[in-house]
Parts: structure tokens; sequence; C-alpha cells
């Protein structure tokens, strides 16, 4: 009957050698010391130079420049300039649709360029030069790319209409000389759900032409 290894020699193996689980026991210890040290590396302080400012989750003031006029509002950082114009300035011509930045119906111009309203924060317009379908008739007058889509009957429901407009006006603020393929590539981010792309299209290159006369 063999007899019972000394307790030593069940702790620390034979000729004193370290055990499984001596092993496993000091690599535990050496990973949880280090856990330690990374929680308290993520809760000091960043370095002054890389602190940004917060602001929120309240409401903080908010100036936008919508249609040639100035707003002072009041918003939470996290409303997108769809929901500020359309909530709190009931400029409702941009439409609210697929609220992922996919369908365009929500496409308004800033500085220029087409954006999706709706992907936008409210914040991070301020300070620029935000257009609406409001803001493109002058004197009570249609401008040439709305005449252009009555005239070609580039509507069904409507609700699209609007961001489609903007699109093909910040298009041709770039460029007055369009081919169809051009057209196309410029209205690509808009969907049309009941499928007029043809009179889409005509009115476009229609108002095109008018623009350059």
């Amino acid at each position: 009957m063999r007899g019972k290894k000394p307790k030593d020699a069940a702790q620390k193996g034979g000729n004193g050698a370290v055990t499984r689980r001596d092993f496993l026991r000091g690599a535990s210890l050496a990973v949880s010391t280090g856990l330690l040290a990374a929680d308290g590396a993520a809760v000091a302080s960043p370095p002054e130079s890389s602190a940004a400012a917060v602001v929120g989750p309240g409401k903080v003031p908010v100036t936008l420049r919508v249609n040639g006029q100035v707003h002072r509002l009041e918003l939470e950082p996290r409303v997108t300039l769809l929901d500020a114009l359309r909530n709190d300035l009931d400029t409702t011509g941009s439409k609210r649709v697929c609220d992922r930045g996919t369908c365009g119906a929500c496409t308004m111009i800033v500085d220029g360029k087409a954006v999706y309203s709706c992907s936008l924060l409210a914040i991070e317009a301020e300070g620029r030069n935000i257009t609406t379908i409001e803001g493109l008739m002058k004197d009570g007058r249609l401008s040439p790319v709305m005449q252009a889509f009555i005239d070609n009957d580039a509507q069904q429901c409507g609700f699209c209409t609007p961001g489609f407009v903007m699109a093909a006006t910040a298009l041709l603020a770039e460029r007055r000389h369009l081919t169809p393929e051009e057209v196309n590539r410029g209205l690509g981010g808009n969907i049309c759900r009941c499928g007029t792309y043809h009179g889409l299209r005509l009115a476009a290159l229609e108002a095109a032409k008018r623009m350059k006369a």
C-alpha cells in the first residue's frame, strides 16, 4: 500500500518543483493585479490637452440660421437638425421618413451642400447657412427647379418631393450643364416610392436649361 505524499511535496511537487496549481494561482494573481491597474487608469482624468468640452444632456443654447433668418433655440445636444426645424421652428417642408439617412426625404442644403438633416445634429449646424424648401421661393414665385417639377409631373404623393427639389437645387448650384447620367448620380441619394423617376430626371434637366437661359 502506497504511503501519502508529504504535505510540502503535494504542494510543490517532487524535488520542490512548482505544481500546476501553484502556477495557476500565481497567474491569476498577476492578471487580477493588471486588471486593477487598468481600471485605475480608465477612471483617471485624461490629460488636459485631450479633454473635450462636454455639453448636455440638458438643453443648451443653439443659434441656427435658416433661410436667411437667425433663430436662437434651447435644444438638447441629441436633437437632430430635422427635429429642431420641424418641432421648434414649425418648418415642416423637410419630411421624416426613414430616419436613417437613406431615403433623402429630409434633404436640406447646408453651406451649399445637400445633407440628410435626420443625420445631422442641430448643434453641429450652428453658425452654418441652412436652406429648406421654404426658402427657395422669392417674392412669392417658385424657383426654376420647383416650377420644372410641376411642369414635368415629377411627383405623385408628394411626400418625397421636397427632398428631391433640394437635392436637384444643390446639384444645379454646382453645375448647369447636366447629362442624364449626371442627374441620375446627383439624385441617387433620394428614393421615390411612387416611382416617378422619369419625371424627376426630366424636371432636373429642364430646370438646368431654364437656369442657363
